[in-house]
């Protein structure tokens, strides 16, 4: 599971002078997240398992569509404590997390079992300021990167779906359970920043 895990810098500002706080220390969740795919997930319910591959574009849009409200909250940008993201934060992880997707489902079509180019969620979290990102503009770029990932679930063949990809962990994804894996995430994060 792609959550954030690694401290953020510490720093100070004001919104309305252009300049955003930065909280202090996001908690690490260090832990292997692919047990989700065999079992519901006891925080957010749901259940990848259950999805077959050729559902998850159809799912992935049907989660997709409920972010646009989240950027459109007065509290988008506050931190519920001072180690959780925003849900300005998170909508900036799940956007590059539908891009990070889209990329690795179109390689596995490409490339016989391919590995995975490794991705520092959080070193990207910081080095592209998410707290300080525009929301109406994230809340464009989330809806067309979950759309481009759902058309690259939608292009996927038949036999395709048992094509397989690594992590750089050694985790092994096929086509449908690195769909399930990225329908998580995604459904995970709306319950993290359910208002």
């Amino acid at each position: 599971m792609t959550f954030p895990n690694e401290r953020a810098d510490s720093g100070s500002g004001s919104e309305a002078g252009g300049e955003v706080r930065v909280e202090p220390d996001i908690e690490p969740d260090l832990k292997d997240w692919t047990w989700v795919l065999q079992k519901p997930c006891p925080d957010c319910g749901f259940d990848a398992g259950t999805v077959a591959g050729p559902q998850v574009a159809s799912q992935l849009r049907a989660v997709a569509v409920r972010w646009p409200a989240v950027f459109e909250r007065a509290d988008v940008r506050l931190r519920p404590q001072p180690t959780v993201w925003s849900p300005l934060e998170y909508g900036c992880h799940v956007r590059d997390v539908c891009r990070v997707f889209e990329l690795r489902v179109n390689l596995i079509r490409l490339q016989g079992n391919p590995a995975f180019e490794s991705w520092d969620q959080d070193a990207t979290a910081v080095a592209d300021a998410y707290a300080g990102q525009d929301p109406a503009a994230v809340s464009a770029e989330l809806s067309a990167a979950a759309e481009a990932a759902a058309a690259a679930f939608d292009a996927v063949g038949e036999r395709e779906w048992h094509r397989t990809g690594r992590r750089s962990d050694g985790s092994v994804f096929t086509i449908e359970t690195l769909g399930q894996y990225f329908l998580h995430d995604l459904t995970h994060h709306l319950h993290d920043v359910r208002g």
